[in-house]
């Protein structure tokens, strides 16, 4: 969190999640019912938002979430389509079938939040500061938005990788709340390298 590592578990990457949820006390049953993507979705954010400074009094129909990732929901997509490619045990389970789509994960963090705000999941090769900077300032400049929460959440086997941040605009003079520096490519960049323990703001 903010270059510093908040946690460092001796376990199986699978239950990786499970442990960072308690050390965390997140209370949250919800999220035993998810998928992979979605709990290091929500993980993340709560991270986020629990050091963010008066997060909560942020009005929620102007909080927009922003996020990318390169698997897009390939990891539930796998299971589902193992569940139906045997025609005479065809069993699809809706309970991985609506994981199935990537923008899942932040309809499940607007959910927990109560965010009503603009939302939009890109699918790309890898990280790229550069759209995640014009598009924020889009939302931010033309009043789509005064905080944007976004990041990088993937998850595809072994790579299990989450980077979160957070740009609130005064006045469009724009600064990420937890180092109050100005939100722009290069500086997302340096936050997403970061490489202390940690890949940014975990």
């Amino acid at each position: 969190m903010n270059g510093k590592l908040i946690f460092k578990a001796d376990t199986e990457e699978e239950n990786f999640l499970g442990a960072l949820y308690k050390i965390n006390a997140l209370n949250y049953p919800k999220f035993f019912k998810m998928d992979r993507l979605c709990k290091l979705g929500i993980l993340a954010t709560e991270l986020l938002i629990r050091n963010t400074p008066d997060f909560d009094t942020f009005p929620k129909k102007e909080i927009a979430l922003v996020f990318a990732n390169n698997s897009s929901s390939l990891e539930s997509d796998r299971i589902h389509a193992q569940a139906i490619a045997d025609k005479q045990h065809y069993f699809p389970s809706p309970s991985v079938f609506v994981y199935t789509l990537p923008n899942i994960v932040i309809g499940e963090i607007a959910i927990k939040h109560k965010i009503t705000g603009e939302n939009s999941f890109f699918v790309s090769e890898k990280f790229d500061e550069i759209p995640f900077q014009t598009y924020t300032d889009l939302l931010l400049r033309d009043g789509i938005a005064s905080t944007v929460l976004g990041g990088w959440i993937n998850a595809d086997g072994k790579d299990l990788e989450a980077f979160v941040y957070c740009v609130k605009n005064l006045n469009f003079k724009q600064e990420n709340i937890n180092f109050s520096q100005p939100h722009n490519s290069e500086n997302l960049k340096h936050l997403y390298s970061l490489e202390d323990g940690s890949t940014g703001n975990h």
